[in-house]
């Protein structure tokens, strides 16, 4: 099925697709042939973005996205010579494809591009919105969120949030999700804003990043009971109340011995994984080290080329005020186990620290508690029900900027749905059905659900 760059001189409808970190267009290639399914050629064009295949997203997320804004305006500017006028458009990201889709919109918006098209439907699919820092503190911070930040060149140092973007001293991420910046302004303007979020076994962006989120209730899946959206179940989790916690007669009650022959089976089913990780882990190490050296080589002189206007790209066109007020499978598998073996940490329960994130995460609604005060008894209601309680999750200990990403993006307003990925461990790649095979078969569900809950033709 040919899905990219065909459609008829009806469809006034653009949705772009782009691919995340390592990646190239093929792996959006079950998500095209969907969206083709449901919507036909009369109906929407599709183009896959494939500039940044490969290598090539090792460059960062910001020449990424200046890669893809420029794809966006020839496309557009090709349709319009074929007499085919663009009134609508859309993008999807995949993992890092959707903070390069962000940063994209940015430059749209500030180009006036939405004065003329109208941004539509927003997606994302497992992308690291606050980056891929493993909540830790101490020394363990610098053993994996430092170190392994300089493994992917520019894209790395980002996705760690250890850059310095341009003249504001402060991670790229981090301005990518300031209320006054031009990239929050655009985001903003979309009339939905979607995003999917693996719970468990994503071995690349675990589910506080990918579901913008203080905490993860979902450590420990044996004493919480998972809610589903009613004709998706088992896969799409209620977005209102996506857990519940088990009733008392629900609650497993594991004797000493049960829990002891419950352990060693673990232990035993872990052993073939252990095996390999002792035998093969060092060589994909050196293997992942050698090659994240070369490409942090070629990596850095395409940016020079960049900068220099000598890559096909003349930066000044791309470089607006930021604010408004002023191997590779292998290589991908390492780097993905490194990052899967770290565990999170949380903020001290009673802590300044932690009652300083406890508040509400958003300003809309601390602006509601505030004007409810005085209105007895809906606002200590509202107030209460926003309120941390027992039961809540632990918050994690993410970097001060990180709780910062986390109101500023939700005052966008998300709809957030958790994906529970079960016939795999590789949930990153099943989410999207990154290859057609038997075993991600849930991610065609996660599609489904997209495509016929929440893209809006």
């Amino acid at each position: 099925m040919d899905y990219n760059g065909t459609s008829s001189g009806d469809a006034q409808h653009l949705c772009v697709l782009v691919h995340g970190l390592w990646g190239n267009p093929n792996h959006l290639e079950v998500m095209a042939k969907s969206l083709r399914a449901k919507h036909p050629e009369e109906s929407l064009h599709i183009l896959v973005a494939k500039r940044n295949s490969g290598s090539f997203t090792y460059d960062g997320i910001e020449l990424g996205g200046e890669r893809v804004c420029q794809e966006i305006e020839q496309e557009i500017e090709k349709l319009a010579n074929e007499g085919q006028e663009i009134k609508r458009i859309s993008l999807v990201g995949y993992s890092l494809g959707g903070l390069i889709a962000r940063y994209a919109i940015g430059l749209l918006d500030s180009k006036g591009f939405f004065d003329k098209i109208k941004p539509v439907n927003f997606t994302t699919f497992a992308s690291p919105h606050l980056g891929v820092r493993t909540p830790l503190r101490g020394w363990h911070n610098h053993v994996w969120n430092v170190l392994g930040a300089r493994t992917l060149s520019a894209s790395g140092r980002q996705l760690f949030t250890i850059d310095k973007f341009r003249d504001t001293g402060r991670p790229l991420l981090e301005v990518l999700a300031d209320q006054e910046s031009i990239f929050i302004k655009g985001l903003a303007k979309f009339e939905r804003k979607t995003l999917y979020s693996n719970i468990v076994n994503d071995r690349s962006a675990v589910h506080y990043t990918t579901g913008i989120s203080k905490t993860d209730p979902y450590t420990n899946l044996d004493k919480i009971k998972i809610n589903y959206v009613q004709g998706y179940e088992d896969v799409i989790l209620d977005p209102n109340t996506p857990v519940a916690p088990l009733d008392s007669e629900e609650e497993p009650h594991d004797t000493f011995y049960g829990g002891m022959i419950k352990a060693s089976q673990t232990t035993i089913g872990r052993i073939p994984f252990l095996l390999a990780m002792v035998l093969f882990l060092p060589l994909g190490v050196l293997a992942f080290l050698m090659n994240s050296g070369v490409q942090s080589l070629r990596s850095n002189r395409r940016i020079r080329l960049h900068e220099k206007g000598l890559a096909g790209i003349q930066p000044g066109n791309y470089r607006m005020p930021l604010l408004i007020t002023g191997m590779r499978e292998a290589v991908e598998d390492v780097y993905e186990n490194l990052n899967s073996a770290q565990s999170h940490e949380y903020l001290v329960a009673g802590t300044e620290e932690e009652a300083a994130q406890s508040e509400p995460s958003s300003p809309i609604l601390e602006r509601a508690l505030s004007s409810l005060d005085g209105d007895e008894p809906n606002g200590q209601l509202l107030r209460r029900n926003s309120e941390k309680t027992s039961q809540d999750p632990p918050i994690l200990a993410l970097a001060p900027y990180q709780f910062r990403m986390i109101q500023a993006l939700d005052t966008v307003g998300w709809r957030k749905y958790p994906v529970y990925i079960h016939k795999v461990r590789h949930s990153h790649a099943a989410i999207i059905v990154r290859l057609e095979k038997p075993s991600f078969s849930e991610g065609r569900i996660v599609l489904r659900h997209w495509l016929d809950e929440e893209f809006i033709l």
